[in-house]
């Protein structure tokens, strides 16, 4: 990828600002394209600014627009919005991603690959996850909290993006089984978001309270027994462990769920908790725990609201 070339984002908030920090400090021209004007308006007065987990402090320039044709014909773009809102953002990719362009998926949840392919068309989408964490402090500041992996499916197309984020120092890993990866990625976060969000708690103390770390454990079998009722095996085999190792790695972090709530905005408990029990009725797994999680987090925002 020419360093001239810009890369869409797709978000404003702290996963996008984060992103956009990484490769515009990379020397990448970076285009966010958002509909928070609050946002859109910091970032175009300060550009993107970026709180590093050692307390350094450093403002990037980017383009911000809420109108897509003025994001020009891009080639590349990051999709890295809320679950809720893809359908907005595949509607928006429509009318500024070139034909023989790529948007890439790092997003949490079932379903958004689906909604980007059904819009642009299986050549132009990819998908892929990453453990990378960030807060959203005030509109255009994020905060850094502490690195992570990014995931990525196959694609043929993928390897200009690929070089623009290893460039801007993410770690990445390639998977052949992008099902796999993104079913992966729902099980981590059916285990750990949801419950910080309830308790308001930072990821580590699922480990120090014990009734906490067993529900998240029966959440994750959960979330794997419908994996594997679709075909689809997961590279673990014990939950469990899996979740506990992500937990550990990120035992700082407010999830992104929990971040939601606090903010008063919608999560994206439907896709993911939501998702897991829908996925379950169809293939006949039961899904009790996530049943239950599912409705707990929907009070638990419209209460929120309704208190608001």
């Amino acid at each position: 990828m020419k360093a001239e070339e810009p890369i869409l984002i797709v978000g404003t908030g702290a996963l996008a600002g984060l992103f956009a920090a990484r490769l515009a400090g990379a020397g990448r021209h970076v285009t966010v394209l958002g509909t928070w004007p609050a946002a859109l308006r910091a970032l175009t007065e300060h550009g993107i600014r970026l709180l590093e987990a050692d307390g350094r402090e450093r403002s990037y320039p980017v383009t911000a627009t809420g109108c897509p044709s003025q994001a020009g014909l891009v080639r590349h773009a990051l999709v890295l919005v809320k679950s809720w809102q893809t359908a907005r953002a595949a509607e928006q990719l429509t009318a500024c991603l070139a034909p023989d362009g790529l948007a890439l998926t790092l997003q949490n949840g079932a379903g958004n690959r689906k909604a980007l392919v059904q819009a642009l068309g299986a050549t132009r989408v990819a998908a892929g996850v990453t453990t990378s964490g960030a807060h959203l402090l005030a509109p255009g500041v994020v905060r850094a909290a502490g690195s992570g992996v990014v995931s990525l499916g196959a694609h043929p197309r993928l390897g200009p993006l690929w070089d623009a984020l290893r460039l801007a120092g993410f770690v990445l890993e390639s998977s052949a089984d992008v099902e796999a990866l993104l079913w992966e990625k729902i099980v981590i976060n059916a285990a750990i978001n949801p419950i910080t969000a309830l308790l308001n708690i930072p990821n580590g103390r699922l480990l120090e309270i014990p009734p906490a770390r067993d529900l998240a454990s029966g959440i994750a079998r959960e979330a794997v027994a419908v994996a594997a009722a679709l075909g689809i095996h997961l590279p673990y085999q014990d939950p469990q462990g899996a979740v506990e190792e992500v937990v550990r790695l990120t035992a700082s972090n407010r999830s992104s769920m929990l971040q939601d709530i606090q903010r008063g905005a919608p999560t994206e408990i439907d896709a993911i908790c939501g998702a897991i029990v829908r996925t379950g009725e169809q293939t006949g797994v039961a899904t009790p725990l996530n049943r239950t999680l599912w409705q707990l987090v929907r009070a638990r925002v419209e209460a929120t609201l309704e208190s608001s």
